[in-house]
């Protein structure tokens, strides 16, 4: 069996919690399982979390359990995913996107070939840019007030997790201090 088997094997999707429409969020945990079950390093430092978004707010990816479409299609205002390196001779990097109809978790090269197609030309308004954290910052620095998710009038666009929001390491112990 192979390694990238064995980490199938071991891990299988509906061992994470997802909530959908709060992909960075799920990222958070996904990480944090990653490391608490010994698939990545205890530290993190083989993950690598993607933010893939635009100023338009207008991502195309295909492959995308949200989507009503045949090919998947789904015009998302960001995503989030992780990736993680791999260190033995050949077995490939592995992205690990809870919202993918690919294989769980997929080779980085068929994701990006098949979810980013980047041999698929785009129009400008829907280029995507891509900011890559390194699994350690991005677990010890992520916060989310999910403000981003709420509509001009204050509604939620989406049903928010029924736990609180994360905040970043050393956050609460400080707000903590502060209010009492």
């Amino acid at each position: 069996m192979s390694t990238s088997e064995s980490v199938r094997s071991s891990l299988d999707i509906s061992d994470f919690d997802h909530i959908p429409y709060y992909c960075e969020e799920n990222v958070y945990f996904l990480c944090k399982k990653l490391c608490t079950s010994g698939v990545a390093d205890a530290g993190g430092s083989d993950l690598f979390v993607v933010f893939i978004s635009n100023e338009n707010k207008q991502i195309p990816l295909w492959h995308q359990k949200a989507s009503k479409r045949a090919d998947g299609i789904v015009l998302w205002d960001y995503h989030v995913v992780c990736i993680q390196k791999r260190r033995e001779g050949d077995t490939p990097h592995l992205v690990w996107d809870l919202d993918s109809s690919l294989p769980f978790p997929s080779p980085l090269t068929s994701y990006v070939s098949e979810t980013i197609r980047p041999s698929f030309q785009l129009f400008s308004e829907y280029q995507r840019f891509f900011r890559i954290v390194h699994g350690p910052i991005f677990l010890r620095c992520f916060a989310s007030d999910r403000r981003h998710m709420k509509d001009s009038v204050g509604n939620w666009i989406a049903e928010p997790p029924v736990y609180e929001p994360i905040v970043a390491e050393g956050v609460g112990q400080v707000r903590r201090r502060l209010v009492s």
